[in-house]
């Protein structure tokens, strides 16, 4: 949002009337971390952790007109330092909050590099018709047009908006609003990163209200089954590229892996030195998901080469329809709870 119109929505907000504080909803905000809560280091010159979630809302005093928000820091880290065992922290801690019949909706702020991958997990994980969004920015709190008040604040917006019930976990940065399925971050530095590719937003927070235009379908429930002191299962990726030999299926078999997802080419293609590093592991009883390094379109069993995608299907590989490699390895792992079986999983991947 450009400062003109963020202007506009923060004067809009002043003019109206504020509605009694018991009548507004409560907005459980669940800080993380990221640029979202970091500022310049005058010994670093570098951006750094330095506020928590209480000095966020600070900055945007017009949220008390939207709702009563309260806050919990459960980590200021940045996002790249997230990893599975954070994520499934961090959806207990949504599910809790929802859990209570006051709280409306939870607001996650988060860094924007994995912001996809942890909004991905909650919508699989957290049952809750309630929404969830998350947000981060692209612009620390020290720079003049810090991006993160106006995202926080849409956040609350859009949250409490009735249409928001039932779709899940969204991303809302910039005045749009993504589903967790489909959004991706798709430029380092502009604040409006992310997009939805062929599917396009879910809506917009405009200034005078939000406007839901359509609704994720292809949503799943696929509950976290972890006893206490229990690790999902260890799913690596290997990108697949001109030359790559297999290398790195094998080492990530050696190493452990319950599953492989391969970022393969075009609509799931390997060569020949990789389709064999496959056939080893299916073999071994590891399952591979099949995705592809193209930002948009499903992966099919089209080709016939060796190492195209019907060879590989016929090794009893999954496909992981239109997720990229990074949400084909979530849903993978939370899958491997239950199954190993390349039938059934193939199920998760098609719902």
């Amino acid at each position: 949002m450009c400062p003109a119109r963020l202007a506009a929505a923060l004067a809009a907000l002043a003019l109206a009337p504020a509605a009694p504080a018991a009548d507004l909803p409560v907005v459980k905000l669940i800080a993380t971390g990221g640029t979202i809560a970091m500022k310049i280091d005058p010994v670093k010159q570098a951006p750094v952790p330095a506020i928590s979630g209480e000095d966020l809302v600070a900055t945007v005093p017009e949220i008390a007109r939207v709702a009563k928000v309260e806050v919990q820091n459960l980590s200021n880290v940045p996002s790249d330092y997230m990893d599975p065992e954070r994520w499934v922290e961090l959806s207990r801690a949504v599910a809790e909050a929802l859990a209570r019949p006051e709280v409306a909706c939870v607001v996650v702020s988060h860094g924007t590099d994995t912001l996809e991958e942890t909004a991905w997990f909650l919508d699989l994980t957290v049952a809750s018709e309630k929404p969830v969004v998350l947000i981060g920015a692209q612009r620390n709190a020290s720079e003049k047009d810090f991006d993160g008040p106006r995202n926080l604040l849409n956040a609350a917006r859009i949250c409490t908006a009735p249409e928001a019930r039932g779709k899940g976990a969204m991303i809302a940065l910039n005045n749009q609003i993504n589903a967790a399925r489909e959004a991706t971050k798709t430029h380092t530095s502009d604040v409006e990163t992310f997009k939805s590719g062929d599917f396009g937003f879910l809506g917009v927070a405009d200034n005078d209200r939000v406007i839901f235009s359509r609704a994720p379908l292809r949503r799943q429930h696929v509950p976290l089954k972890l006893k206490e002191g229990e690790k999902l299962p260890y799913v690596e990726i290997v990108a697949m590229y001109g030359g790559a030999d297999g290398g790195m299926i094998r080492a990530a078999v050696a190493a452990g892996a319950k599953g492989i997802v391969v970022q393969a080419l075009g609509w799931g293609n390997v060569n020949v030195a990789m389709y064999e590093a496959i056939r080893e592991t299916i073999a071994k009883g590891i399952p591979v998901v099949v995705s592809t390094r193209v930002p948009n379109g499903r992966v099919l069993p089209n080709y016939g080469f060796k190492g195209g995608g019907k060879t590989l299907k016929e090794l009893g590989a999954v496909f992981g329809d239109n997720l990229s490699p990074q949400k084909a390895r979530i849903l993978l792992m939370l899958a491997l709870q239950t199954t190993s079986r390349p039938e059934e999983l193939q199920k998760y991947f098609d719902r």
